[in-house]
């Protein structure tokens, strides 16, 4: 199949059509190695198509390495590469100057020298890459786009002074050593980071996963959203969530979601941990924390880690908050705690929102409690609902 490919091509470069797509797509059955895929590429640059796509089997002979010297093709405006374990570039002194869009996946390339020879490249689409130092680095004067897939990533350094898009989808090997992204003409960010370890905690509580989905909508707040969950097994570590978030916060953002798996421990003191944050605690509007219940509950033993002695004492300053909103709400102790501590270090909060869980009945004690506590700052509103919808405001409770 692979000679056919290489028969193809060599008929047709001479005389030289006028191309605009040049799609190849090796098959898996086909076992390539370096010399025979930089030959198809030589055989390839006389029809100098706009658009090239060439796809490699996942393996190689020998499963070695396949080192392609890439080629110059002056009029490509756009090369969608797949399964190209290291590129090189054939001649320092070659310049993709057509290049507006190019696609790598699963490949292994110097980026920094790859993209000098890209003077004006608008678009970068980089799924499954390795880097061998886990070191992903986007340097360039031209770019607006950058779409990053599904990564392994110990540092993140984007330098692109035009770039308006960003989507980073990326899974750190433990805690990140260094994000930096200079970026200033930014308009639209996709960040997703999963954390596939327990490297990240606080008491027995880990970090899963931190985003910034995309604002479509005009006037729609930005959102940071953690995703975290409670688990006893987890060993004694410093607390590392603080500082490992904020290397996350590229961009401003007015509304926090929490997503908290508590398998039936406390909360409060995590929340609070993170409102300490001063990115967070200058900023927020809007906090929202939405409660993931366990099927099975663990049970908190004596002296559990999710309740530090001192959570309920501490004061933060949250001037810029307005709404709260808990999704789960069990009505128990600690949960009106933390309402009362929001309450106290939040002196422009509007609203509080409590969507109960759907094993809890709306009850006169608990109403008269929620009014209780919106007492201490009368201009707050306070709305209890079930799932069915609105059950008690503030001012309809005795």
């Amino acid at each position: 199949m692979f000679d056919s490919i290489e028969l193809v091509l060599s008929r047709y470069a001479h005389p030289s059509p006028v191309v605009s797509l040049l799609e190849i797509h090796v098959s898996e059955q086909d076992r390539v190695d370096s010399p025979s895929v930089n030959s198809m590429l030589r055989l390839a640059v006389p029809l100098d198509p706009e658009k090239l796509v060439i796809t490699l089997p996942s393996r190689s002979i020998s499963d070695q390495s396949i080192i392609v010297d890439l080629p110059c093709f002056h009029r490509a405006t756009s090369i969608v590469l797949e399964n190209f374990d290291i590129i090189h570039c054939v001649l320092a002194d070659i310049k993709f100057n057509a290049l507006e869009a190019l696609s790598l996946s699963r490949c292994k390339a110097d980026l920094d020298a790859l993209l000098s020879y890209c003077p004006h490249l608008h678009t970068l689409h980089l799924s499954g890459l390795l880097f061998e130092t886990w070191n992903l680095r986007v340097n360039s004067s031209s770019l607006q786009e950058l779409i990053v897939d599904t990564i392994w990533a110990q540092r993140v350094n984007i330098v692109a002074p035009i770039l308006k898009k960003l989507t980073m989808i990326f899974i750190p090997l433990s805690e990140l050593k260094n994000v930096s992204v200079l970026a200033p003409m930014l308009e639209m960010v996709e960040w997703h980071c999963t954390y596939s370890d327990d490297s990240i905690v606080f008491g027995l509580w880990k970090l899963e996963l931190l985003r910034l989905p995309t604002t479509r909508r005009q006037g729609k707040l930005r959102s940071l959203c953690i995703h975290a969950c409670a688990k006893l097994s987890l060993l004694p570590h410093e607390p590392t969530f603080a500082k490992e978030i904020e290397k996350h916060i590229i961009v401003n953002f007015s509304h926090l979601k929490l997503y908290l798996q508590t398998g039936g421990h406390i909360f409060g003191a995590l929340v609070f941990y993170l409102l300490t944050i001063n990115r967070i605690a200058s900023s927020m509007k809007r906090l929202k924390i939405v409660l993931l219940r366990s099927v099975v509950k663990e049970e908190c033993p004596m002296d559990c880690p999710c309740v530090p002695m001192n959570w309920r004492t501490q004061t933060i300053s949250l001037t810029a908050l307005e709404e709260v909103e808990i999704n789960g709400f069990n009505g128990e102790d600690h949960e009106f705690d933390l309402l009362e501590l929001i309450l106290i270090c939040a002196p422009m909060l509007k609203r509080i929102i409590l969507r109960l869980s759907h094993e809890v009945l709306p009850s006169e004690n608990g109403c008269t409690t929620i009014y209780d506590i919106s007492r201490v700052n009368s201009s707050v509103k306070c709305y209890l609902y079930l799932s069915s919808g609105l059950v008690h405001h503030s001012q309809d409770c005795p």
